[in-house]
Formats: structure tokens, sequence, C-alpha cells
């Protein structure tokens, strides 16, 4: 039984593809993870000032949870 070459192409396209998307959606939760780190730094340095002086930091960290988040990809049916 042959397999169509273009069916192949397809395939790693595919697989390709989910690869990439799957690295990026890593990428930006590790970067969620270095603003959280940062974000413990800061409260720790400022000590009670930190709700005035760390509060960008913090808004950013929330923003990146909601947005940030590792997501899965569909299966490929072959």
């Amino acid at each position: 039984m042959a397999v169509d070459e273009a069916k192949v192409a397809e395939i790693q396209a595919k697989l390709e593809e989910r690869e990439n998307h799957i690295r990026e959606s890593w990428v930006r939760a590790m970067e969620a993870r270095i603003v959280k780190d940062e974000l413990a730094k800061c409260h720790k340095t400022e000590g009670v000032n930190h709700y005035e002086n760390c509060s960008w930091l913090s808004q950013k960290y929330l923003n990146m949870l909601k947005e940030n988040r590792v997501k899965g990809y569909k299966t490929i049916d072959v």
C-alpha cells in the first residue's frame, strides 16, 4: 500500500505546526514564571511599600496568568 507524498507532506506540516504551537505556549508560560519570580523579589525588597511599588508588576503577572496558559493541540487523524 503506497502512501501519497502529498499526504505525508501534509502530516509533516501538521506535526511541525503542532510543535511550534506547543513551543510558543511553553515560552509564554516560562515568561510568566520569570515575572512571578521578579514579583517575589520586589515584594521582599520593598517591604511594606510593595503594594505601591510592585503594583505594575503584579498587574502584569495577573494578565500573563490569564493569557499565557499552556494549551494543548488537537491530535492528527491519520
